[in-house]
């Protein structure tokens, strides 16, 4: 009987923001030394990535949050907006604590990449945005919401009546920065279970994925309720 031949995907295909061009370049050296990734388009401006991500239509977009004339938190706008199926946007900083990191994530990004981070981060962080889980780093997203939130206790949420005891059980798991296969296991429960619980969370807190669940949990003062 004759084997069946592996599938062969398409390689991921991914846009590179940034104002420095030695940054890009390495980036694209690191990122084009795996089969699986493409980097299809440069911009060294939020200005040149918004059209340039709008007629490429990449996997992901690795997008610096500080650039000239559109910097990246209004080109991340922009382009989840108004394009029909926007790509995965991970934010690249210098600064975890930058107040322009929380300004990113507030407008749809996926998740934030430091600057500093080595290639296995970096080839790990675009696979992870790119089958559609959010690049969180727990300890980071808390001390962020905690520094750009208001000091008093807010009220309660719409939604937060609206979730069940398991789906808010399941946010405040994703807040600490499980997979699916984490929650999977953490709840005893099949993978499809998780993921319905998961899509339920989303579609409760309107969000368009797990980074902007989590930050509409804290601003809400969700995870305040309970540790």
């Amino acid at each position: 009987m004759t084997p069946t031949p592996p599938v062969s995907r398409p390689p991921l295909r991914i846009v590179l923001a940034d104002d420095e061009r030695m940054v890009r370049t390495a980036l694209r050296v690191i990122l084009e030394a795996e089969p699986d990734m493409e980097v299809v388009g440069e911009a060294a401006s939020g200005a040149e990535a918004i059209p340039l991500v709008r007629s490429l239509g990449p996997d992901v977009v690795l997008m610096d949050v500080r650039m000239p004339e559109i910097d990246g938190i209004r080109a991340t706008e922009q382009i989840l907006a108004t394009m029909s199926e926007p790509p995965r946007i991970v934010v690249v900083t210098t600064f975890e604590n930058d107040a322009y990191v929380y300004d990113a994530l507030r407008a749809g990004a996926s998740g934030f990449l430091l600057k500093r981070a080595d290639a296995d981060e970096l080839i790990g962080a675009v696979r992870l945005v790119a089958r559609g889980d959010s690049l969180l780093f727990p300890a980071a997203v808390r001390a962020l919401a905690a520094a750009h939130t208001s000091a008093a206790p807010p009220a309660a949420p719409a939604w937060a009546a609206r979730l069940t005891e398991r789906e808010a059980d399941v946010l405040r798991l994703m807040a600490t920065g499980l997979s699916n296969h984490e929650l999977s296991e953490r709840l005893g429960v099949g993978p499809q279970t998780v993921k319905t619980h998961v899509a339920a969370v989303l579609a409760k807190t309107g969000s368009r994925d797990r980074t902007q669940a989590v930050i509409a949990a804290y601003e809400g003062g969700f995870l305040m309720k309970k540790s």
